[in-house]
């Protein structure tokens, strides 16, 4: 848990700002012998994840988006919902936003929720009503935020022309404690951290800053980034994960993304799995994850530390590939691949049952597919509907159950 953020099962995105995706031992599905999963689904306007507070809460944020094609500013809701049936129970009303983009939501250690969304702030107590907003400096979308061990937040604006602006807010007040640092190239990917350092995938390179007590401000660590793009015709990474000791992401996110990902890679090399080590940036390698023209992704891969398996995906492509990893930094070896799955999701990973929850789109709707991290092996699956493919942030429930955010759709993924 990291120390920024409410001491709940699942606090914020990917269960924190690691983007480890790891649900704790006591909560997730479990599927006993002669169980199958089942789904509880409703629409949604675009919703985007999930995140628990207490036993019981759950809030759901979801954002507007057809006003974006005339140019006009979109909005974002928070709504707490019932656990089993979904219904909602408390809505924020529509928040202020602006450009759309899929955001942010968190709870922090505070106790408070706090939304990304657009280019606005905001702040909102546990019944979902507004306390405090702030419009940001730049005029496009932010792309969601991390809380740091010392209670900051820090967010930045996505953009691959425009270098990113990171922006730190103290949450009591919403106010910046420092002025905006600019980082040296656009980012596309959401920020990730470990501890009081930020991680940021550029659209050419891999940087981090650090938090600075003294001068109460980040500051550039020019001894740590590494050019990930060099010479290659790879488009630029999303979402990294940190482990600890490495960092792992993937390439070629630039897509053509509309209903699915399936064929809508631009560059016509394959992806890679990228890892670089956290101590020494010199050390670093790349793996092709399907091998095949057009790869493509739009999210980070999924990194078990207990069983020293990462999992990369070629979402264009429709391949899934499981490596077992060693401590130096080329040690990855093949473990298990699937053709013809379609996995474009972030995920959640169930590390003392050696289990994943991820997503298979295919015959036009979304399924969600319970596999063995360690064989593949298939060990339940159900059909949550809608026709688009879901790329944003499922959860843990509390019921033995997960949360499943599929933009269009919206669903509870339990066994019985």
């Amino acid at each position: 848990m990291s120390a920024g953020y409410y001491a709940s099962p699942w606090p914020a995105e990917d269960a924190g700002p690691a983007r480890l995706q790891a649900a704790s031992p006591a909560s997730g599905l479990r599927l006993l012998r002669g169980q199958r999963l089942y789904s509880t689904s409703r629409n949604t306007t675009l919703s985007t994840m999930t995140v628990l507070g207490d036993p019981g809460e759950v809030y759901l944020l979801t954002h507007s988006a057809l006003r974006a094609n005339f140019g006009l500013s979109t909005t974002s809701c928070v709504e707490r919902i019932d656990p089993i049936t979904l219904t909602t129970l408390e809505r924020s009303g529509r928040l202020p936003g602006g450009p759309m983009w899929p955001g942010g939501m968190a709870l922090h250690r505070n106790g408070d929720l706090y939304v990304v969304y657009g280019r606005y702030a905001h702040r909102l107590d546990r019944h979902c009503a507004q306390k405090q907003s702030r419009m940001l400096p730049v005029n496009q979308p932010y792309n969601s935020f991390v809380v740091l061990d010392n209670g900051l937040i820090v967010t930045k604006n996505l953009s691959d022309r425009q270098a990113a602006q990171l922006t730190v807010l103290e949450p009591e007040d919403m106010q910046s404690v420092c002025a905006d640092v600019l980082c040296p190239e656009p980012s596309i990917a959401r920020l990730s951290a470990l501890g009081n350092t930020v991680y940021v995938v550029g659209v050419r390179s891999i940087f981090r800053l650090h938090w600075d007590d003294q001068a109460q401000t980040l500051k550039l660590d020019p001894h740590w980034q590494w050019d990930y793009i060099g010479q290659s015709a790879q488009t630029y990474g999303w979402d990294v994960v940190i482990d600890g000791h490495s960092a792992w992401f993937m390439d070629n996110g630039h897509h053509r993304y509309r209903i699915n990902m399936q064929g809508a890679g631009v560059s016509r090399t394959p992806n890679r799995l990228l890892r670089v080590s956290l101590t020494d940036c010199s050390q670093h390698a790349a793996w092709e994850v399907s091998g095949l023209p057009g790869g493509s992704i739009t999210n980070p891969p999924l990194v078990d530390l207990q069983r020293h398996i990462v999992l990369g995906y070629d979402s264009a492509n429709r391949v899934l590939r499981a490596w077992r990893f060693g401590d130096a930094i080329h040690d990855v070896q093949p473990l298990w691949h699937k053709t013809e799955f379609g996995a474009a999701s972030h995920m959640v990973l169930f590390p003392e049952r050696g289990q994943v929850l991820i997503n298979d789109y295919r015959r036009w709707g979304e399924e969600v597919v319970l596999l063995d991290i360690e064989t593949g092996a298939e060990q339940g699956r159900v059909r949550v509907g809608g026709i688009t493919q879901g790329v944003v942030f499922p959860s843990v429930g509390w019921n033995g159950d997960v949360y499943w955010s599929s933009m269009g759709r919206f669903s509870r993924v339990f066994a019985a």
